[in-house]
């Protein structure tokens, strides 16, 4: 397994990469959670999507995506400002140019095996991972997201706890909270699992 990076495809195995990761979401946030996303022939899609984010994807060697998650610049349209106002400070996101929001993470439970080294299965270890080097390496020092409690005490059982912005609250069928993460290099050797792959920023890898 490899963690990529793609924004605007290149390639029709990237176009098919991207497609792959919204038919992802699509059994992960509507089928599995619940939740109240607009699902098209079997693909969650948003409005953030037309923003020309970035994608960080977990690829199997058979070519299968098994995580994904979207980054937009903070500055910019968010979701955590603009659906999820109720979660910040007086609604508004202090936002600056190093702040990225991560969002639409999800991993694909059914294909993921447990890490040898925690509870934390590699998958999401390597999105993490992922995340963070793409983060350094395009300049960005600070993650802003959404997530709900169950997913915050993952962050914290890890190593990279979320700094909460306000109180949770109860939103649809799950309780969110937004928050920031540090995006490190001590962080990416902390969450880099054994043999992590990526193209993103050889010049960060620890050696394995």
């Amino acid at each position: 397994m490899q963690v990529l990076a793609i924004s605007t495809p290149r390639t029709e195995d990237e176009a098919r990469l991207l497609s792959a990761q919204h038919a992802l979401r699509a059994k992960v946030f509507a089928d599995r959670l619940g939740w109240d996303v607009d699902v098209d022939d079997g693909m969650e899609i948003d409005r953030f999507d037309a923003l020309r984010p970035t994608y960080i994807l977990a690829v199997g060697d058979t070519g299968r995506v098994h995580g994904c998650a979207r980054l937009l610049p903070a500055t910019g349209p968010t979701m955590v400002q603009e659906i999820f106002p109720t979660l910040l400070p007086d609604g508004r996101l202090c936002a600056h140019a190093a702040m990225i929001e991560s969002s639409r993470f999800c991993v694909d439970t059914q294909s993921q095996e447990s890490s040898v080294r925690s509870s934390i299965n590699d998958v999401t270890r390597a999105m993490f991972a992922g995340i963070i080097e793409w983060s350094i390496v395009n300049g960005f020092s600070d993650i802003v997201t959404v997530t709900d409690l169950r997913f915050e005490r993952i962050l914290s059982r890890v190593g990279w706890p979320l700094q909460r912005l306000g109180a949770p609250q109860k939103i649809g069928v799950t309780t969110a909270i937004a928050g920031t993460l540090p995006a490190d290099r001590l962080s990416f050797e902390r969450l880099q699992p054994p043999h992590y792959r990526s193209p993103i920023g050889t010049s960060l890898r620890k050696a394995a």
